[in-house]
């Protein structure tokens, strides 16, 4: 058997990490992606190229004897054919989350999970930890300000050579539970991929494999001391010490807190961690504003379940009330069915008279699912509570749309999850050279 590791979904946020941590290991990489297939080369894959990682369709042609492991996400069905490949040449299938636990076995590890929040307290922590000389080892959801080297890394990871490890845990898949770490966070908990039953069982068996600290989010009535919102910033106050959070809404607020918290119990020292918490540059993709249209501010954000797009939509709404103007995209037909009543809950509760709602298609990954509930179905329920909503049935439509709605002290917002083509939407409406990918959205 080889020694190249095969990346099936490379394209995506947790694969394209996973490539970036095991390149930086030395490991020989290749991968293919479903947008390569439709001739989408997108700035991730392209990131990847030029570190030597050997790119191909999604049709098993990339699994060879050479191959040591092909890698899957939970989002890669059993008749894929890199997968039947696989099978067919005996070469081992392993799942992302079981490679990943694989690469940090040595390491003094800590894990973060929850519903919502996950990335940003993910990226916080290893930025704290950074900035208080552990040197950490942290492979997150999202790509986070100065990882990137200028272009040249996935910014979701940090090469790091210390003894600590942190890494974001997903509970969509119940991955998580592949993970033994030492200490961890668990930010909240909410009816998202499962009810919330299911997933408040999920979260206490993940916590009782924890022998450390856990900071859990689900066991805490109330937030920290001294939260204040200025702007763009939150501020709170731990140990005496005041913390300031260069980030928007009290939810990040709550993040920040929980990952200064962490940092702390393993001996950080508290002016350190002041100084690179001040200085920590953001995440991508969560209330990341990428310019101005129209005199409008540009937002990106990932939010795509009913808490994240209210905690959003709450802190955009009060730092821009001429309105909010935004663009929304379900991340697949079995989460809108789950959610459909909490979506129509809090847009209900969410949108202003000023505000309107844009509802694209739902972002269709193919496979069997069924397509009964659509986002016109959402559309409808939504009127009938009187919200503003406009289905559009492409990302163009939307951007008409939303430039004719761009007006001083307002926002323009790009939420959901999946589809490529939401920051470049973005990007596009901020006047920045960004081109509209061939398959996703059009």
């Amino acid at each position: 058997m080889g020694d190249t590791v095969h990346v099936s979904g490379i394209g995506g946020v947790g694969m394209s990490a996973l490539a970036q941590a095991l390149l930086d290991q030395g490991v020989r990489v290749s991968g293919s992606d479903r947008l390569l297939d439709t001739g989408d080369m997108t700035e991730t894959l392209a990131c990847l190229a030029r570190q030597g990682v050997a790119l191909g369709p999604q049709d098993g042609s990339g699994v060879s004897p050479q191959t040591a492991r092909l890698v899957v996400s939970s989002a890669i069905e059993a008749d894929n054919p890199e997968v039947v490949r696989a099978k067919e040449l005996g070469v081992p299938v392993v799942h992302r989350a079981a490679e990943l636990a694989n690469l940090v076995r040595g390491k003094r590890l800590i894990a973060v999970t929850g519903t919502c929040g996950k990335s940003s307290v993910t990226a916080m922590l290893g930025c704290l930890l950074e900035g208080a000389g552990f040197d950490p080892f942290v492979v997150n959801g999202a790509a986070v300000a100065g990882w990137s080297a200028g272009g040249a890394r996935i910014g979701s990871v940090r090469k790091g050579a210390g003894a600590w490890a942190v890494v974001e845990a997903d509970e969509s898949d119940r991955s998580l539970m592949v993970f033994s770490p030492e200490h961890a966070i668990i930010t909240n908990a909410s009816a998202d991929h499962f009810g919330l039953g299911e997933t408040l069982s999920l979260f206490a068996a993940f916590r009782a494999r924890v022998p450390g600290l856990v900071i859990d989010g689900r066991q805490e009535s109330g937030g920290p001391d001294g939260l204040r919102l200025e702007g763009w910033n939150g501020f709170f106050t731990f140990e005496g010490v005041e913390y300031c959070v260069p980030m928007p809404g009290g939810h990040n607020v709550h993040n920040a807190w929980h990952a200064v918290r962490m940092a702390r119990a393993l001996g950080a020292a508290p002016e350190k961690l002041v100084a690179a918490l001040r200085a920590f540059g953001g995440v991508e993709r969560r209330l990341q504003r990428v310019g101005v249209c129209g005199g409008a501010a540009v937002v990106d954000d990932y939010a795509h379940n009913p808490e994240k797009l209210a905690a959003a939509w709450t802190t955009l709404a009060a730092a821009f009330p001429a309105g909010v103007c935004a663009v929304w995209r379900p991340h697949g037909f079995a989460p809108l069915r789950k959610m459909l009543a909490d979506l129509v809950t809090v847009f209900t509760r969410v949108c202003r008279p000023a505000d309107t709602l844009l509802l694209l298609p739902v972002y269709d990954a193919g496979g069997t699912a069924d397509r009964t509930i659509t986002s016109g179905v959402l559309a409808s329920q939504l009127r009938d509570k009187g919200v503003t909503v406009n289905p559009v049935q492409t990302l163009m439509e939307a951007e008409a749309a939303m430039r004719s709605r761009a007006v001083p002290g307002g926002v323009l917002v790009t939420f959901g999850a999946r589809d490529p083509d939401l920051p470049r939407l973005a990007a596009r409406l901020a006047g920045k050279r960004c081109e509209f990918g061939k398959g996703a959205s059009e």
